[in-house]
């Protein structure tokens, strides 16, 4: 039996916070954007929107401790950071607006690059 604390302990609480700031930010940000200016860079908006919503999830999963389905949420950041920031660079025109994970998260200080991986090694530590 693990005596390390559960998810949302200790650091973990620190990750809970940070993860339900950015869904904060990343939602109002996509719901401003997508009410007011959306025909101007849709997919831009719509993938801060879907940021957001896995921000959201990741917040309520390492709330709850359901280690899988952060895991897999944090899997979902990851891959969506490196793609996204890839393509925005590699194709900036297609991005006229930048997104959350724009440029692997320039515009956020490249917090949404080092969150998933600090999610990661959190939930994937050996535990004493």
């Amino acid at each position: 039996m693990s005596t390390g604390g559960g998810i949302g302990t200790g650091p973990g609480r620190a990750l809970i916070a940070v993860y339900g700031l950015f869904s904060l930010a990343a939602g109002a940000r996509a719901g401003v954007q997508i009410a007011t200016r959306f025909a101007e860079a849709p997919l831009a908006y719509s993938l801060s929107a879907f940021a957001a919503a896995v921000y959201v999830l990741l917040t309520v999963a390492l709330a709850l401790g359901a280690r899988r389905t952060a895991l897999a949420a944090l899997g979902v950041e990851l891959a969506g950071v490196l793609v996204i920031g890839t393509a925005s660079l590699v194709d900036p025109a297609a991005f006229p607006d930048e997104t959350v994970w724009s440029a692997y998260g320039r515009g956020y200080l490249f917090i949404p690059l080092v969150l998933p991986l600090l999610g990661l090694y959190w939930l994937l530590r050996p535990r004493r």
